[in-house]
């Protein structure tokens, strides 16, 4: 295993979030790589998400028909994360190994696959081992997305790369709520099954077709990239070499194994687990109880009224992702990008619980929902400052397996709470105080990480 190189904070670190010049042919070739890449990688990360928001949707009829309470509809849809967590180290490895070109393809068939399966489920126990199959087959989707962006954009270009790929989280709720709701309202009975299984089956179908995709269209490096001419590739792969030298402290006296046990050790990467953690809570839970939040307004909504505005907070997260990626690049205040939003995330939270006004509780909705996505585009800035070499993928995966125990626990927590207590007020308390933790974690993490992420000039 190659080492991974950690960074302590001293002034000599020059990794630093000042916006920085590119050349124009260097930004010529940037701008074609993003251009290929990202249209089919939004396309990858929105089948992803449209997994997570569709069993949302699903439990309005599939939780019925299976005899799920809320706690054990939680649990199940947090077991995902199960596989998850388990696998994911593991298969970062294989695809720092094998390359993206092949690792990405198979993660994504697999799980598009799976998916489809969903709707083979007939009882608790059965929904409960196909989501942990679901997370197995899906498990290191995330960080490998991202190892796989940092061979091909240098860390001063990533925000804004970040951020249009984050896009497709809140855009997968955005047409995948009301899609999944027409799905609901009008397939059932087709060919003798209920229009839940429809809805497994016929969203798993993006996954697998991207998987296709993703194998004929986009090569593993820049060095493979027969999209760019020989010039290009070689400024391309000069800016990325530049980009690592820069940005690495080389250790030539440590292997793999005593770089291992640095990371470890490392209570800067332990925080990031904890916000990784309470950014999966948020994210993940608001797009699997979305559609439930939405129907307990005090008017009686149809499937398709639900689906609509369900997908409101999630369009305004669209938004709040582009604007943040965007300023933080313009600004080089990464941390504040992240603190503020799961701020504003906490206060939307606090508001929907507290109020008994539909529209009020909407609007506390849509705040919360674009807060936390507004840190998105930002939040992975600071590990990959402390991370790097090509097992940094082991570094991600790590961050974001023992983030996802959120997913787990997360989700199961609000449908108990709504069991126990019979509404989500106290599950929308249980959420503001959770990315309230996250706000203050990243605000202290970023003043001792102060001059690695701002060097003094």
């Amino acid at each position: 295993m190659k080492s991974i190189a950690l960074h302590s904070p001293d002034a000599s670190c020059q990794v630093t979030s000042t916006p920085i010049s590119f050349s124009g042919q260097q930004k010529s070739v940037l701008e074609k790589v993003r251009r290929r890449m990202l249209p089919i990688l939004m396309l990858c990360y929105f089948a992803a998400f449209l997994d997570r928001v569709n069993v949302g949707v699903a439990a309005l009829q599939m939780n019925t028909d299976l005899g799920l309470t809320n706690a054990q509809f939680g649990l199940g849809a947090g077991l995902f994360f199960v596989g998850y967590v388990i696998f994911e180290v593991p298969s970062n490895l294989l695809l720092v190994r094998l390359g993206a070109r092949r690792w990405m393809p198979r993660i994504l068939i697999s799980w598009g696959i799976v998916s489809a399966c969903m709707a083979l489920a007939w009882d608790q126990s059965s929904f409960y081992a196909l989501r942990t199959l679901l997370g197995i087959a899906e498990a290191g989707f995330f960080p490998g997305m991202l190892f796989y962006l940092t061979l091909w954009f240098p860390r001063n270009y990533r925000a804004g790369v970040y951020s249009l790929l984050s896009v497709a989280v809140p855009l997968s709720s955005v047409v995948g709520v009301p899609l999944s709701s027409w799905i609901l309202n009008n397939f059932h009975g087709f060919a003798g099954l209920k229009s839940w299984q429809w809805m497994f089956i016929i969203e798993g179908m993006p996954a697998i077709i991207m998987g296709g995709v993703f194998y004929y269209f986009l090569p593993s490096r820049p060095e493979e990239a027969t999209f760019l001419s020989s010039d290009e590739r070689t400024t391309l792969v000069d800016l990325m070499h530049a980009d690592r030298g820069a940005h690495q402290l080389a250790n030539k006296h440590e292997n793999g194994h005593s770089s291992l046990i640095r990371m470890f050790g490392d209570k800067r990467i332990w925080a990031m687990c904890l916000i990784e953690m309470c950014l999966i809570i948020g994210s993940n839970s608001t797009a699997i109880w979305m559609p439930q939040f939405v129907n307990t307004s005090h008017v009686q909504m149809s499937l398709m009224q639900v689906g609509f505005i369900a997908a409101l907070p999630p369009l305004a997260a669209c938004a709040a992702i582009l604007f943040s990626g965007w300023n933080a690049d313009r600004t080089g205040r990464r941390v504040a990008h992240v603190a503020i939003p799961f701020l504003i995330a906490s206060a939307g939270f606090a508001l929907t619980a507290c109020s008994d006004s539909d529209l009020v509780r909407l609007i506390g909705l849509v705040i919360g929902s674009a807060g936390i996505s507004a840190s998105i585009p930002n939040v992975w800035y600071i590990p990959t400052a402390l991370l790097s070499g090509s097992a940094g993928a082991a570094g991600l995966a790590l961050i974001n397996s023992v983030g996802s125990f959120g997913g787990i626990f997360g989700p199961y927590v609000i449908g108990e709470i709504r069991d126990l207590t019979g509404s989500f007020n106290g599950s929308l308390l249980f959420l503001a105080g959770v990315v309230a933790l996250a706000s203050i974690t990243v605000t202290i993490l970023g003043h001792r990480m102060r001059f690695i992420l701002n060097p003094p000039a």
